[in-house]
């Protein structure tokens, strides 16, 4: 009897929105807004970007109203706009003129790193509530959460851009290949064979499976997490060192910085110190189902919000810090600029 109701309900806005009623498209439309962000960032990797195309899609999505016939769901039809649209800033990006990049020299050991992908930004965990669990279909091959972190993330941004929306669309949201094939005005075959492809380059290029999963942390996994912070706060950076993995990656979107293991993390990390003035402190957040820090430094008598770090976590250890630059970002994480 409710989904009776609920689809009657459905109807009835979709018929006053083809008519011109603002309210009711904005009604129809609101539950997925969340998701539909959270696709476009996938394919993106930049929150900005996500942010954008969510509005682009809408106002697509409105002024074609009236040609929508019903024949696909009002999801998916809302998913084959935001794709398109997509798709259609990753070309306009590509024939701008790019940043420089790394050195050659550097390109093989960056090749799962979220070093190389400057435009990578965090997912604030709060806008993943009621999402990540519930948009996945019965084809979906990733888990949910798996599908929101960093290095998932970063690693779809080494795709070719039709390669991509076809794995989100198939391997992450579940929809059936006729339908992808459908949103993508192509055949399914050529479906098939792009996701093949994607499948194979993403697989090369992510961690083993645990450690790119965003899940709960166990109980000793939170104490390590929160040791590491305390660490970082005392400036022990010994004890900081002593609680990664020996393969640890540091990464600093969009600078070009780029740190592996132990050794190396403990060196950048006192050259850091050396230039860095006075001392810090960390306030805890959560980006694409990790642990995270928004970090403040001094300045005379306040705490002045400075970054964000995001960290990933094994069994064995701290297993990645990537750091992010405050502006424009931090403001969606709900923290203060001061403390």
């Amino acid at each position: 009897m409710t989904e009776m109701t609920d689809e009657l309900l459905c109807r009835t806005r979709l018929a006053r929105a083809q008519r011109g009623d603002e309210a009711a498209f904005a009604q129809l439309t609101a539950p997925q807004h969340r998701e539909l962000q959270l696709h476009c960032y996938r394919i993106m990797g930049s929150l900005q970007d996500a942010e954008d195309l969510l509005q682009e899609t809408l106002l697509a999505a409105w002024r074609g109203l009236e040609q929508f016939e019903g024949r696909s769901s009002l999801r998916g039809w809302l998913y084959t706009i935001a794709t398109n649209r997509c798709l259609n800033a990753l070309r306009d990006k590509a024939r701008r003129p790019q940043p420089a990049g790394f050195p050659a020299e550097r390109a093989a050991a960056l090749s799962e790193s979220v070093a190389e992908i400057s435009w990578l930004q965090p997912y604030p965990d709060a806008w993943l509530e009621g999402i990540a669990d519930a948009a996945p279909g019965p084809e979906a091959r990733y888990e949910a959460k798996e599908t929101v972190a960093l290095a998932f993330v970063s690693g779809l941004q080494q795709l070719a851009p039709r390669q991509r929306a076809v794995l989100v669309l198939r391997d992450v949201l579940g929809f059936h290949t006729d339908e992808v094939a459908e949103m993508l005005a192509t055949t399914e075959a050529s479906v098939n064979s792009a996701l093949q492809r994607a499948r194979a380059a993403l697989e090369r290029r992510l961690p083993p499976r645990r450690d790119r999963l965003a899940v709960p942390l166990t109980s000793a996994e939170r104490d390590l997490v929160r040791r590491f912070a305390e660490a970082f706060e005392s400036d022990d950076i010994d004890g900081v060192v002593a609680l990664l993995t020996e393969d640890v990656v540091v990464s600093m979107p969009p600078e070009p910085e780029w740190h592996q293991g132990r050794a190396a993390v403990r060196d950048f990390l006192y050259a850091r110190h050396v230039g860095r003035k006075g001392p810090w402190r960390f306030l805890p957040t959560g980006a694409n189902g990790q642990p995270a820090y928004a970090y403040y430094l001094r300045d005379g008598e306040t705490w002045v919000l400075s970054g964000l770090f995001v960290i990933g976590v094994r069994s064995g250890g701290i297993s990645s810090i990537t750091r992010f630059d405050p502006e424009g970002l931090l403001d969606r994480f709900g923290v203060p600029e001061t403390l």
